[in-house]
């Protein structure tokens, strides 16, 4: 069985006694017990915090006298600030963002409004700017870093190593606990999801003015550069960040945070999968609720039915309101007209909607869905009389959802109901796709085949990796390879199985051999084509999003420590210090 050794699972004989059982239980039981303990039931979330602030983008370095920008096909010496941008422009020259009208047209206006008035009044057409030179020493620049010799790599990695020490630890209440992103990222341009009408535009470099300081009134606040100030320093224990900051192209607030792994990460994501474990308690109940509503006679209270019913079935996100300034993406409830199609009959399926829009990050989403004759009523009802750009549920808003959803259990949210679509999705998958007696191999396939189900109802979708064909092609010469070399196996043992009952002790022991070789082979084999079918089924799908926020996390462990599957063949390192509350606390029984 497998039991614990710090964070690692360790495989090791069934227990001798009933006393070392009783350990395991008991050590489970004390661990959630303090799990619980240590949540603040006054809303704090710690009473020391110190920590030495956000590491900031370096200055920016002039380029080489050779470097040349040209305009109009002259040479032109530009400014510090004209030329940091220009630089970001240049680095992407081979990216298909260069191509879009829309990040040339956003590009252009911001850097013209970093140039000096002299510069402005020269450069006033992007296709006159000749960038070739810059991309070039850039190229250089990244090729060289590429091939650092093991000195300069050592002497890079120390650097990062004390800056790590410096700024990567706060300490919390007595404890030390790592940071997650101390860097503040570097300016640059935004690119965006999909089509975003803001590609292109400057992210202008974050100052110390811009930023927030979040510590206790008794720590020592960080030190800002010298001769900048803070924006403001707080001491707000209500809040886990520790410094923040607004970024100028969107208008959203960036923070710097613990490390997932921390302990206040660790009781937060813990809650969060608790919340949707108590959903599981009271979900018929409101299945049962929102379908009789769909009979409603306030069309406000149907379409808030009909939305929740999509919410629960299909894991659709809430949505919110989008401004004209940012990308058109919408959810549940700001679905138009024009997002979905009615089919009373469609490939034999009755009822059948249509979902086709682009959700959260630009991510098409796009489904066939056989619903209940009621919803379909309903949609027809709620789609009578309006334009394909009118909204589907005028009479529903986010805000409202949100509200009736906390009617019906404290802290329900629709990211509750995708945690818990997701969460029960993968039990009943892991417990159906299992198969006890299949090798460890075949289990990661069940597993990763489980997995793909939650992510498939998420929308969790990528683009075919870049050297997908590349390594597919590579696996199968391997797979080809290995099956030339059983071939030649399967000839050699024959002849020594005919070899063998001659009698010889000798030829006897060679035919062992050669039978053990044979289904060493074989296995080696049944790994790769599981390897070849697993990377194949899971080529437009991101597992890793399900993996890392809606999946209970004691479902893997617990699978895993049941099955025994080394945890590290599902959670890589991150991983495994993101979850290990629950790789402490979850048991080979545990059930979401």
């Amino acid at each position: 069985m497998l039991v614990m050794v710090g964070i690692k699972l360790v495989q090791q004989k069934p227990f001798k006694s009933t006393f070392q059982s009783i350990y395991v239980i008991r050590r489970l039981r004390f661990l959630r017990k303090k799990w619980e303990e240590d949540k603040k039931e006054d809303g704090t979330k710690w009473r020391f915090l110190e920590h030495k602030g956000p590491l900031f983008a370096p200055p920016y370095d002039l380029l080489p006298e050779n470097v040349k920008f040209r305009y109009d096909g002259k040479v032109m010496k530009l400014s510090q600030d004209a030329e940091e941008v220009a630089g970001f422009y240049a680095r992407m020259l081979d990216h298909d963002y260069t191509t879009k009208s829309t990040f040339n047209n956003n590009f252009f206006t911001d850097w013209r409004k970093v140039m000096t008035h002299e510069e402005s009044k020269i450069i006033k057409d992007l296709s006159k700017c000749d960038f070739k030179e810059m991309q070039q020493y850039f190229l250089s620049v990244s090729e060289k870093n590429k091939n650092r010799t093991k000195e300069e790599k050592a002497e890079l990695k120390a650097k990062n190593e004390e800056i790590q020490k410096e700024y990567g630890f706060c300490t919390i209440d007595g404890h030390k606990e790592k940071i997650g992103n101390f860097r503040i990222e570097p300016p640059g341009l935004f690119r965006g999801r999909g089509e975003h009408p803001k590609m292109g535009m400057l992210k202008r470099r974050v100052m110390p003015e811009d930023v927030l300081i979040n510590c206790s009134k008794d720590s020592k606040v960080p030190k800002p550069p010298p001769g900048r100030k803070w924006k403001e320093v707080r001491h707000d224990n209500t809040v886990t960040w520790l410094a923040s900051w607004t970024e100028n192209v969107q208008g959203q607030a960036k923070y710097v945070m613990l490390n997932p792994s921390s302990k206040l990460k660790g009781e937060k994501d813990w809650q969060k999968y608790e919340t949707a474990r108590n959903l599981h308690k009271c979900i018929d109940k409101i299945r049962e609720t929102y379908r009789a509503d769909w009979k409603a006679k306030e069309m406000r209270i149907r379409q808030r039915a009909v939305a929740l019913y999509f919410i629960d079935r299909l894991a659709l996100r809430a949505g919110n309101e989008k401004d004209d300034d940012q990308a058109d993406t919408v959810g549940c409830c700001s679905l138009r007209v024009e997002h979905i199609e009615l089919h009373k009959e469609k490939d034999g399926k009755e009822y059948v909607v249509v979902f086709d829009f682009l959700g959260k990050d630009s991510i098409r989403y796009y489904n066939e869905v056989p619903v209940e004759k009621r919803v379909f009523k309903n949609l027809e009802h709620f789609m009578e009389n309006k334009k394909d750009s009118d909204d589907l549920f005028d009479r529903l808003t986010t805000q409202t959802m949100n509200e009736h959803l906390k009617e019906l259990m404290p802290l329900l949210t629709a990211k509750v109901f995708r945690t818990y679509n997701a969460s029960i999705t993968l039990q009943r998958q892991l417990d159906e796709l299992t198969d006890p007696d299949a090798t460890v191999p075949e289990k990661i396939l069940a597993y990763n085949r489980a997995n793909r189900a939650v992510a498939i109802l998420c929308n969790h979708q990528r683009a075919v990796p870049k050297g997908h064909s590349k390594s597919m092609e590579a696996l199968k010469e391997k797979i080809q390879a290995k099956r030339d070399l059983i071939d030649e196996a399967e000839s050699e043992y024959h002849d020594a199985a005919r070899a063998a009952k001659r009698g010889s002790v000798k030829e006897k022991l060679a035919c062992d051999k050669k039978k053990k070789a044979l289904e060493r082979l074989k296995e080696q084999l049944m790994k790769l084509e599981l390897q070849e079918t697993d990377r194949d089924e899971n080529k437009t799908i991101a597992l890793g999003t399900s993996k890392l926020n809606y999946l209970d996390p004691r479902i893997s462990v617990s699978w895993c420590k049941k099955h025994g599957v080394p945890i590290e063949k599902i959670y890589n390192k991150t991983q495994r210090d993101k979850f290990r509350w629950a790789i402490d606390m979850a048991g080979p029984d545990y059930v979401f």
